[in-house]
């Protein structure tokens, strides 16, 4: 089992780190410029650039820090920050404050359910709502503009963050929905490549029978080798059978190919032509060759055509080496390149479609890039106890 590596140690440090050593560093350079830096930081006497600041870089640190896994807590913090600059009556510090809790909304919209959105945005209105209230019982004249404007940019904010997260759940859904019917066209081809290999061999049990029912009287040493004949292929055939799902065929109105039926037999001929295309392929057997089961000589046929050809199309080299290698009871593909790491290259269904055909037959697959460059697909396919003897 491959162990997952850990990210670099520069993005494993959380966003609300980077914010805080920001702020230290700007106020110790602060602080070898101007003298009682940190008193005048403390102590508020009319200058944006004192108390309001570090009112800004506690609020701005806690956010970062809670944004990710809190974002209802990020939102109040960025609210009380408001409200405490509101207190100073620093007007721009409010402002920048306020807008600070719209993005930590917008966020909140674009990640998580409604159920938390939206007592996110609920929370910045109540806020303003007490503000005005507040204003309106101290009597005197009170312009409602500025927090009907803060208003509207929270009705903003959540509404382009919903939208993202909308659309990033359209999106998720179409591309299920593509490897879905990846899945099924894959299904279905090896349906029709099953429907061949079955009429092949009923064919042969037919011809078998026949030749049996006729020199049944005269010659019974060629009877005993129809017999056999059909023993051993009906055997191949149901063992096929078992293996592959029962209903791969629903609903498939197309006519089955007429081709034979390929396996690593066919190797060479695919070799030629991916050297026609550029490409040279090193076929590597190893173990003891033999006669594979149908269905896993196809599996193992199609697993390397699908992997040579994304070498072909995606990878950027001019070669790549194929391992066969036949083992007791199982039998190993590898195929290897050393070009751009993204073998995969496209929308990724051959991946699929290799890794559909690997479970049918109960085997282990993988595919991924290198640490080193490259791209690897390995397939695993076990041979029945009957054909592997």
């Amino acid at each position: 089992m491959t162990a997952t590596p850990r990210p670099p140690l520069l993005r494993r440090v959380p966003p609300g780190a980077w914010v805080g050593a920001f702020w230290v560093a700007l106020i110790l350079l602060r602080m070898l410029q101007r003298p009682n830096e940190l008193r005048h930081l403390v102590q508020y006497d009319g200058n944006i650039e004192d108390a309001p600041l570090l009112v800004t870089a506690v609020v701005t640190t806690l956010g970062a820090l809670l944004l990710f896994r809190a974002p209802l807590a990020a939102v109040a913090v960025a609210l009380a920050g408001s409200v405490f600059a509101l207190g100073m009556a620093v007007h721009e510090t409010t402002f920048v404050l306020f807008l600070l809790a719209d993005a930590a909304v917008g966020y909140t919209a674009a990640t998580r359910p409604r159920r938390v959105s939206v007592p996110a945005a609920l929370l910045c209105v109540a806020t303003l709502a007490g503000y005005a209230a507040w204003q309106m019982a101290r009597g005197g004249f009170f312009n409602p503009t500025p927090p009907a404007g803060l208003a509207s940019t929270v009705v903003i904010a959540w509404l382009t963050g919903n939208t993202i997260r909308q659309n990033r759940a359209h999106a998720d859904t179409v591309r299920a929905q593509a490897t879905r019917q990846a899945v099924t066209a894959e299904r279905l081809r090896i349906a029709r490549e099953l429907h061949d290999m079955v009429a092949h061999n009923i064919g042969i049990i037919t011809i078998q029978a026949g030749v049996g029912s006729r020199v049944m009287d005269t010659q019974p040493a060629e009877t005993r080798k129809a017999l056999e004949a059909i023993e051993s292929t009906g055997r191949e055939t149901l063992a096929g059978l078992r293996r592959m799902l029962g209903a791969l065929r629903k609903g498939e109105e197309e006519s089955a190919p007429l081709d034979p039926v390929p396996g690593l037999a066919a190797l060479d001929h695919l070799v030629g032509r991916s050297a026609a295309a550029g490409v040279r392929v090193d076929v590597r057997r190893l173990g003891e060759r033999r006669e594979l089961p149908p269905d896993v000589d196809l599996a193992a046929f199609r697993i390397v055509q699908e992997a040579v050809t994304n070498v072909v199309r995606h990878s950027g080299t001019r070669d790549c080496t194929v391992t066969v290698d036949h083992r007791r009871d199982e039998l190993a593909v590898d195929v290897l390149d050393r070009g751009r790491g993204g073998s995969a290259g496209g929308s990724g269904y051959g991946i699929v479609g290799m890794r559909e055909r690997v479970g049918l037959l109960h085997g282990e697959f993988s595919a991924g890039p290198l640490p080193d460059g490259g791209f690897r697909v390995a397939a695993v396919l076990p041979i029945p106890v009957e054909a592997a003897r």
